[in-house]
């Protein structure tokens, strides 16, 4: 093995290296809905994949907002220069958002009473409705960016952080 390899894998530039929620989209809230956004912001820049499809190479900044009812992806180069914008209509991920903090609100409160296999029950329904909300982002960007799922299960996260009224 030669010895002149790096320690560690490089970092692509099939990646997003900054991600922001819009301030006039989100509103104020409790401060642990502040500290959860900022994890899963943290979270999906320590690790992603995600690149325009018909654009320049990344590295990305992103900025996610709500705009006339329309979701809103901004897309910048490293340095802060626009390079694509993505407007999605709402309405196919309004049921899933819903439904989504219906069952994280019946977790956290199983978390407090409930036997451990009804929380595991759960938290299956839970991670299912996450797992859909994904596949319908990597539905509706395909042709537009290519992402991981894991990204975009990171970044339906934060489509619903937009949501989060605490």
């Amino acid at each position: 093995m030669p010895t002149d390899m790096p320690a560690g894998p490089a970092k692509s530039n099939r990646r997003l290296i900054d991600v922001a929620l819009d301030p006039g989209s989100i509103g104020r809230t409790k401060p642990e809905v502040e500290h959860e956004r900022d994890v899963a912001i943290f979270d999906l820049i320590e690790s992603n994949e995600f690149a325009l499809e018909a654009g320049p190479e990344g590295p990305y900044r992103l900025q996610i907002g709500i705009v006339e009812e329309r979701l809103v992806l901004d897309v910048r180069d490293g340095s802060a220069l626009p390079l694509s914008s993505f407007q999605l209509t709402l309405g196919p991920f309004r049921r899933l958002i819903k439904d989504y903090f219906l069952i994280c609100e019946s977790y956290h409160e199983a978390i407090r009473v409930a036997p451990p296999s009804r929380i595991e029950a759960i938290d299956m329904g839970r991670r299912s409705m996450h797992d859909e909300g994904s596949q319908l982002l990597l539905e509706r960007l395909k042709g537009k960016v290519v992402l991981d799922f894991q990204t975009a299960r990171r970044l339906f996260t934060l489509i619903c952080a937009l949501h989060w009224k605490g």
